[in-house]
């Protein structure tokens, strides 16, 4: 087959793309069409007393007809039929929707009056739309042969070598043997058609090289943003190093190997070690991040999500015990269908926002793990009675760095980063996150949060 893939079309698949859009656009404006000629064939007679001879009604009910027919079939193999870039691709049905169509219309003119055919017009609307999804050698080498071809039957009308079809009620006489009439149109018809070709043919190239540029611009700030991760990612992995071994010295001192420790130093650095526990888990953070923005492929794999939520409640509930919070778990699942993922991943979305919903809940107070499903997600909240968040900021609580103002300023220290984490592990896996403050579980005191996250169950 002709390679028809322009030089310029540098990202292949966005140009198959934008093709395949085309193609469905220029399927639906031919059902629209079909419409538009039967109303022109059987209606004017009632309103404008045009009347078409048996034989020409015939002829374009049959060519209005095989366009529904053919349009059709092309509908199916662009949605059903897989289509091979190397072999037959979207080009090649685009150049075989355009020989059709050109063909029906050539039909139709011809049965209409040719020179004297309202419908000759319609020609520069496919012409552009043809400009719009071929090459430009392809559109030119159309449009001269439509040009001969009109020329050919205008001509033949004119020497009476085949039949004029004349449309009663819509000129007086009939034009197709006045010579002058019939050069101005052919000229007129040859003329408009190359400019239409050329300028919108022009046009559809400079949009697409401009929009292939935009894409190697994407590219470019993604590159350029994956290595500032990995260099922030080993900055901050350099930091820990040193901050870690300070979390270790300060462990050794408060479990008293190295002697006794006064009530109010051993105050201290128990403060001292809670924020070098916070600082880890800033660092952890921002390296969990990183991560993600610097890696485009995760592992997927068929994800057992109870025992995952399992290991996620065990690692929360030392700090829920620390604070006096009541864990529940509600399990409304029937089905128990899987979901495909990376299960690390997935088990730190859903660590931080049980550990969220500990560290910012009061003492005593509860959280509640509820885990459901519908027809295609795996459904999981997770409910409390603490602080809560202000409407106006449940949004922005998924930025980078963001924290409510209501706590902000409050005891319970944090970095910011772990809904933000939680959201773009979501986002890898298809899923979704939202936030809802007052909860179910709000008092007068504590307005709550729930926090709900679904993930789409595997596609077998």
């Amino acid at each position: 087959m002709i390679n028809l893939v322009p030089a310029w079309a540098i990202h292949y698949e966005e140009f198959w793309l934008t093709v395949r859009r085309r193609n469905l656009w220029f399927i639906k404006l031919r059902y629209t069409a079909v419409a538009m000629l039967l109303f022109f064939i059987i209606f004017p007679k009632y309103f404008l007393e045009i009347r078409f001879g048996d034989e020409q009604q015939l002829a374009l009910l049959l060519v209005t007809f095989s366009i529904l027919l053919y349009n059709i079939t092309f509908h199916y193999i662009r949605q059903f039929v897989k289509l091979d870039a190397d072999k037959f691709n979207p080009l090649h049905l685009s150049i075989l929707q355009m020989i059709f169509d050109l063909t029906a219309l050539m039909l139709i003119v011809y049965f209409t009056g040719s020179v004297e055919s309202p419908l000759l017009l319609f020609f520069v609307i496919h012409m552009i739309v043809g400009s719009l999804i071929l090459p430009g050698f392809v559109i030119y080498t159309f449009a001269v042969v439509i040009v001969l071809v009109f020329w050919g039957i205008t001509v033949g009308e004119y020497y009476s070598i085949i039949p004029h079809h004349h449309v009663s009620g819509f000129l007086s006489f009939s034009l197709h043997q006045q010579f002058n009439y019939v050069l101005a149109i052919n000229v007129s018809f040859a003329f408009l058609v190359d400019m239409i070709v050329l300028i919108a043919n022009r046009m559809a190239n400079q949009l697409y090289i401009r929009e292939q540029q935009l894409l190697e611009s994407i590219d470019k700030i993604n590159a350029a943003e994956k290595e500032k991760q990995k260099y922030i990612s080993g900055i901050v992995h350099e930091i820990k190093t040193p901050l870690a071994a300070v979390h270790s010295y300060l462990d050794l001192v408060l479990q008293k190997f190295l002697g006794p420790l006064d009530e109010v130093v051993e105050e201290k650095l128990t403060r001292a070690r809670r924020r070098s526990d916070e600082a880890i888990e800033l660092i952890n953070n921002v390296l969990k991040i990183s991560k993600l923005r610097i890696e485009d492929s995760f592992i997927k794999e068929e994800v057992d999500i109870a025992s995952i939520l399992a290991r996620a409640i065990k690692s929360a509930k030392v700090n829920a015990e620390a604070k006096g919070v009541k864990l529940s778990i509600i399990n409304h699942r029937k089905e128990k269908h899987t979901i495909e993922g990376d299960p690390l991943l997935i088990q730190i979305a859903l660590s931080n926002i049980i550990s969220n919903a500990i560290k910012y809940n009061n003492m005593d107070g509860i959280v509640e793990i509820e885990v459901d499903e519908d027809k295609d997600n795996l459904i999981i909240k997770v409910c409390d009675n603490g602080v809560g968040i202000p409407k106006e900021e449940t949004e922005k609580i998924f930025n980078d760095f963001y924290r409510a103002s209501n706590i902000k300023h409050g005891s319970v220290e944090g970095s910011g980063l772990g809904l933000s984490v939680v959201k773009q592990i979501l986002e890898r896996h298809n899923g979704t996150i939202n936030v809802q403050s007052p909860s179910h579980l709000s008092t007068n005191k504590y307005p709550g949060t729930c926090i709900k996250i679904t993930l789409p169950f595997l596609k077998k």
